[in-house]
């Protein structure tokens, strides 16, 4: 699948990391470190924009490695790029560590998977098939 990209801050283009990745890891387009405290947020900007065709979203996801190893994580996860919106992709990224973390310029800070969706329409009815987990909640199939 082919997509249209505009670089707006001169930064790499992302690419898939192995064959079989399904993200692209998008990188701070920051001209100095940000230093993001324990239990903080903040916008970190990547520099690029796409056009999405219709049918498809990006999702901005966190990066593994900088979850397990820091807390470092992406807020309002997965987070939606519309089909329809051409601004800059900028990741909303939290700290749940323990210690200050550092944003450097350049950073592998999220990944970007595209997906396709299709659009719904509702059918309001009285009532909805039976199924065996019916009405019980959360954990009701197990942990």
């Amino acid at each position: 699948m082919h997509i249209n990209i505009k670089n707006l801050k001169n930064v790499p283009l992302p690419t898939h990391a192995t064959d079989d990745s399904a993200g692209v890891d998008l990188t701070a387009a920051i001209d100095a470190p940000i230093i993001l405290g324990p239990g903080k947020r903040t916008l970190v900007p990547t520099g690029l924009a796409i056009g999405l065709p219709k049918g498809y979203e990006a999702q901005i996801r966190p990066r593994s490695g900088l979850a397990i190893k820091h807390g470092i994580s992406i807020l309002n996860t997965p987070g939606t790029i519309d089909a329809d919106y051409r601004g800059e992709i900028i990741a909303i990224v939290i700290n749940h560590g323990e210690e200050s973390f550092v944003i450097e310029p350049g950073m592998r800070i999220a990944q970007m998977v595209i997906s396709a969706y299709e659009r719904i329409s509702w059918n309001e009815v009285e009532d909805l098939d039976d199924t065996t987990r019916g009405h019980n909640r959360f954990g009701s199939t197990g942990c």
